[in-house]
């Protein structure tokens, strides 16, 4: 599986951005997909994830303002984030564990097929 991110960028508090990771490999159906984030000198954290039966975990300080998807037939995963706050300004990495999310959902060390990559910057 190879994963690719697109759709970040610089935004002001209180904007949305929609970030897409466009997904090869012909079993990723199968796989727990994953939005992660990391902000200069911290650890890398878990944003969202879902797994192949539309399930879904959000970590609580994106609860209620981001949504995550998946399609299927465009193999493609997104993440919908609004009302961005400055505390929302990282890298923001699509990963890919084989198999279903449980146990591994937002525990970055669980997954072992990830993008490059994209920035998002939320100033006030």
């Amino acid at each position: 599986v190879q994963l690719v991110e697109s759709g970040g960028g610089s935004v002001q508090t209180g904007g949305s951005l929609r970030l897409s990771c466009s997904i090869s490999g012909k079993t990723y159906n199968s796989y727990c997909m994953g939005w992660f984030r990391q902000a200069p000198g911290e650890e890398r954290e878990g944003v969202a994830a879902i797994d192949s039966h539309g399930n879904t975990n959000y970590a609580d300080p994106v609860k209620g303002r981001c949504t995550i998807s998946k399609d299927n037939d465009k193999n493609t995963l997104a993440l919908q984030m609004d009302s961005l706050e400055a505390d929302d300004t990282a890298r923001y990495y699509c990963a890919a564990s084989k198999g279903g999310c449980a146990g591994r959902w937002l525990n970055a060390r669980e997954y072992n097929r990830w993008g490059q990559g994209t920035q998002v910057t939320v100033s006030s």
